[in-house]
């Protein structure tokens, strides 16, 4: 179901991530026809730039159940001011399909793409790093690790559709992207948005590789995961796809594992069952599971880090040899804190800061921190 909610610009708040005058996000404050104000979220290169006084016809569907997936007011059009027909350019892959507000892009992959011919004959990642996880949030961590090891060089981030279809949704990727963080973001799928669009997250990897040059390469789910309470009922279990698709195409795939030393649940204690769905039953091919190491300097941040790497390791042995397919790779986080604090992101997981949970940041970046090792010598 829709709700349908018409409305007037009261005003116009902060926007981000536009790049060369393409996408962006813009809130802005309108007060609704039936009662109350909200805060909407429009995206100018699809439905044009609200000004004050403008009326707009809004969704507010998951807004007024009180939902975290989708939980904003988007404006749908400006009913008295259309914004005026883009100059027509090459491009013709479709993306949010058949959806009202379907999007026209020029992919990296499709035939007016300059990038084509690379691609046509590409199937190889030459051994790159792909980092995988299944939290948006673990991307600045990662990134993080990464760079704590070799800030020169070059990551891309390639966002599947499993969260939000935008990219410009994100203000994560727009400030790793402004300060240099992220060299490129590449919306695969559904997805959107980027500085380069691919049809399938294969095509993503491959451009990473083969267009932007990139060294690494981090996957992850847009924000706003959605999740059921089940097994097998999470976006985030394609974190297991990827492992394959990076396999297949000759990378080297890296798993983050998704853990917590403050989740009051007790399948989301230590490693979530999520990580143990998607890396143990969906991951067809070996990959290296990052399993941090809590000891020395660390465990006197507290919080029962020491007592969870116990654990971890525990509930890592069904992941990998010689129970499972992947390989266990312990990495010591000594030092990452710094790392993390230097992000230019403030870093959530769950509504859960560093301070509040920084086992889930330091296995994150952990991951990063293994990747980086794998580069060869700069």
């Amino acid at each position: 179901m829709i709700l349908w909610r018409e409305g007037r610009v009261a005003a116009v708040r902060r926007a981000w991530g536009a790049t060369g005058g393409w996408g962006g996000a813009l809130e802005c404050d309108v007060d609704v026809t039936l009662g109350g104000r909200c805060v909407a979220l429009a995206y100018p290169s699809l439905v044009g730039t609200p000004q004050t006084g403008d009326r707009v016809l809004l969704n507010t569907t998951a807004l007024e159940r009180g939902l975290g997936t989708g939980g904003f007011a988007f404006v749908i059009a400006l009913s008295d001011n259309f914004p005026v027909d883009p100059v027509q350019g090459p491009g013709h892959l479709v993306k949010a399909r058949y959806t009202p507000l379907q999007a026209m892009v020029q992919g990296v992959d499709e035939q007016e793409s300059p990038h084509h011919d690379v691609l046509a004959e590409a199937d190889d990642l030459l051994g790159m790093p792909v980092v995988i996880a299944d939290l948006h949030s673990a991307v600045p961590a990662i990134v993080a690790g990464i760079r704590d090891i070799r800030p020169d060089c070059k990551i891309a981030y390639v966002m599947t559709d499993g969260g939000a279809l935008p990219a410009w949704f994100s203000h994560t990727i727009a400030r790793l992207r402004d300060t240099g963080w992220v060299a490129s973001c590449i919306t695969a799928g559904q997805a959107f948005g980027g500085d380069l669009e691919a049809v399938t997250l294969h095509s993503a990897l491959l451009a990473a590789r083969h267009v932007v040059d990139a060294d690494v390469v981090v996957v992850a789910q847009g924000p706003g995961n959605l999740g059921t309470g089940t097994k097998w009922g999470f976006s985030g279990v394609a974190a297991g796809e990827a492992v394959n698709a990076a396999a297949v195409l000759h990378g080297h795939p890296v798993a983050a594992l998704r853990l917590s030393g403050a989740d009051q649940r007790p399948r989301h204690r230590g490693i979530s069952h999520h990580s143990l769905t998607a890396y143990g039953h969906v991951a067809l091919t070996p990959a290296d599971v990052v399993i941090p190491t809590f000891g020395g300097p660390t465990a006197a941040l507290g919080g029962g880090l020491a007592e969870l790497g116990a654990l971890v390791k525990s509930q890592a042995e069904e992941l990998v040899d010689p129970l499972g397919p992947h390989r266990a790779v312990h990495v010591p986080v000594d030092g990452l804190m710094p790392a993390l604090s230097m992000s230019p992101v403030p870093l959530s997981t769950m509504g859960r800061s560093l301070a509040e949970d920084p086992a889930a940041f330091l296995a994150s970046a952990a991951a990063g921190r293994h990747a980086g090792e794998l580069l060869p010598p700069a």
